[in-house]
């Protein structure tokens, strides 16, 4: 860990645009660290960013602070380390035997114009930018031609690279080897299916494979149409029932259901568990099922009121989910998709399948539903 302080001293300057650490060893609350310089006083620090469950967590702290830090937690933490500075980038990778690894590559050119934004109120960027075309998004109306973002469409562009940073979050867990499989299930018009396949294959020189499904025939045919006119060879898309599908072949990796609704969600999430998919993303919507059944005489003051109820339904529905997905041997968070403002079905639950899918454990939602009167479609499908 010596010569890793040493790059580490070389870093930490006002020459740094960002350091990202990743790929926790184990089991950990921080999921992704990322840091980057700020001017507090007139003086250079280091702002601190910790992704912890569903919360984000700042912190500004000097060089050496800073130093210490990162040497910890490459140290006990974290295989993965990358750093972009004003001259180039440096890549750190921790083996199983506490090895350290440094790559290091250096600007041509003299590198990025433009010296690090240090202001603590920058302009956010996107995974998908501003102002460069993407051929899909001008298609789907959300660009013009130009790369320009239509303005009625702009919520739509802050979702899909909402969503492409939750997939980046993932990213370590995939084979980069290997074709990586992902099934969408209920991809609708496919702005998401369309992104992911983009940024996997296009930004991330990933050999992805993906199969959009969706009920709508006209919607599909579009879909595929799209996919052919961008040489997207290994995207496509089928009509068909969640619950009926069965030709995902031996090996998927990602399973994918945004917004389908009430138990189609359970469906798609007792597959996924089936097939051993190594990631589970799923936003549900349209809770009806729980809905139709919550009864409990202790709970009557909020059940006697109709939104009060459906809320508790959703809630209800998405937790029983998010733990049965625990015991079937997946690290699961339920996370905040996209701002109310936007969007009422904001709850995204992300399942990373555990090594060697052992750790099951009793998470107490079969005795949450008993005592609520409720029985989930997903509940029956996991006992089959």
């Amino acid at each position: 860990m010596e010569e890793l302080r040493r790059k580490l001293a070389e870093v930490l300057s006002d020459r740094l645009y960002q350091i990202i650490i990743s790929n926790p060893r184990s089991k950990t609350d921080v999921l992704k660290i990322k840091v980057r310089p700020v001017m507090v006083k007139g003086e250079v620090c280091f702002q601190e960013t910790l992704w912890k469950g569903p919360q984000v967590f700042h912190k500004n702290r000097t060089k050496e602070e800073m130093l210490e830090n990162i040497a910890d937690y490459m140290e006990a933490d974290f295989k993965q380390l990358e750093a972009q500075t004003m001259d180039g980038k440096m890549h750190v990778l921790v083996g199983k035997k506490g090895t350290v690894t440094i790559k290091e590559q250096k600007n041509k050119g003299g590198g990025p114009d433009g010296m690090p934004d240090m202001s603590h109120n920058r302009t956010k960027r996107y995974i998908l930018e501003e102002g460069k075309p993407v051929p899909f998004l001008i298609d789907l109306g959300v660009q013009t031609k130009e790369g320009k973002i239509v303005h009625a469409r702009y919520d739509k562009f802050k979702q899909i690279n909402r969503y492409l940073e939750f997939v980046e979050d993932v990213l370590p867990v995939l084979n980069r080897q290997e074709t990586v499989r992902i099934i969408d299930f209920g991809c609708g018009k496919s702005y998401l299916t369309f992104a992911l396949y983009y940024y996997l294959h296009e930004m991330k020189g990933l050999d992805v494979s993906v199969t959009g499904l969706d009920l709508k025939e006209e919607v599909i045919e579009n879909c595929n149409r799209l996919a052919r006119k961008y040489g997207y060879g290994k995207l496509n898309f089928l009509q068909g029932d969640i619950s009926a599908y069965n030709d995902a072949g031996e090996v998927v990796d990602m399973v994918v259901t945004l917004h389908a609704c009430d138990t189609a969600t359970d469906h798609a999430i007792k597959k996924a568990v089936d097939w051993n998919a190594k990631v589970i993303f799923t936003v549900p919507c349209c809770q009806h099922e729980v809905n139709r059944q919550i009864e409990n005489e202790i709970l009557s003051p909020v059940l006697r009121y109709g939104l009060l109820k459906e809320r508790m339904a959703a809630l209800v529905t998405d937790g029983i989910r998010a733990c049965l997905l625990e015991e079937a041997g997946y690290d699961t968070q339920v996370l905040e998709f996209i701002d109310m403002e936007h969007t009422p079905k904001n709850i995204l639950i992300r399942a990373i399948r555990r090594n060697g899918r052992g750790g099951e454990k009793d998470t107490k939602a079969g005795d949450m539903a008993r005592f609520l009167n409720v029985e989930t479609t997903l509940q029956r499908l996991m006992r089959q």
